[in-house]
């Protein structure tokens, strides 16, 4: 929904009996115009995205309502991992691992999914973003990439992911200066470090600490 690519055709059209999806949500304001693409032919494409972060949280209740009819039950989950991350981080933890407790044993079968720190990076962002959180993967800096960037109004959090590591996941993030992107910003900055075992599938390691500016 964020970066889709489509032509002036679909978004003109409106037939009630075959409703598309994107020309829908782009006349009721869900999406809107981020940028004119030239085509091959001499043609436009336009890509669109969600406006702001208030629509994006009422898109994802749409869907979820419509999908599952759990939206009650999701927005609990919101406030309680919301409150974790911008008051006490040290219940993510505790959050995080349930989520990973959840996930069927069936879904490791004949593939090597638990061996890759990319896996349980996707798992969290899709987690954090489906609950309606501002959330920047692989988040370049002159150093290298941030893993995950979480967003709040009162604090960024940077995460680093690691596996079968013994090495700490937070020493990487101090020696690369990571935090150093978001120094100008007025928000507090946290980094988080985890790091999971391939075997048990859940976390091992996790540490945080706050940057003093």
């Amino acid at each position: 929904m964020e970066s889709i690519i489509t032509n002036e055709e679909t978004l003109d059209s409106f037939d009630i009996e075959h409703i598309d999806l994107v020309a829908l949500l782009w006349q009721t304001g869900y999406l809107t115009f981020d940028k004119k693409i030239l085509n091959f032919d001499d043609t436009y494409l336009y890509k669109l995205k969600v406006p702001n972060r208030e629509i994006q949280k009422s898109l994802n209740e749409l869907f979820l309502n419509y999908l599952t009819n759990q939206t009650t039950e999701t927005l609990i989950n919101q406030k309680s991992i919301y409150d974790s991350i911008s008051k006490d981080i040290q219940n993510l933890k505790t959050t995080l691992s349930s989520l990973f407790v959840s996930i069927p044993y069936n879904n490791y079968v004949k593939n090597e999914l638990s061996h890759y720190e990319g896996y349980y990076a996707t798992v969290v962002f899709t987690y954090l973003v489906s609950l309606g959180f501002e959330c920047i993967t692989e988040d370049a800096t002159n150093k290298g990439r941030i893993d995950l960037t979480i967003k709040l109004p009162n604090r960024i959090v940077i995460i680093e992911f690691k596996v079968d590591i013994i090495e700490s996941a937070l020493k990487q993030i101090k020696e690369r200066k990571y935090y150093e992107k978001y120094m100008d910003d007025k928000r507090d900055i946290f980094i988080i470090g985890i790091c999971f075992s391939s075997e048990d599938k859940n976390i091992t390691e996790f540490e945080f600490e706050k940057i003093k500016k």
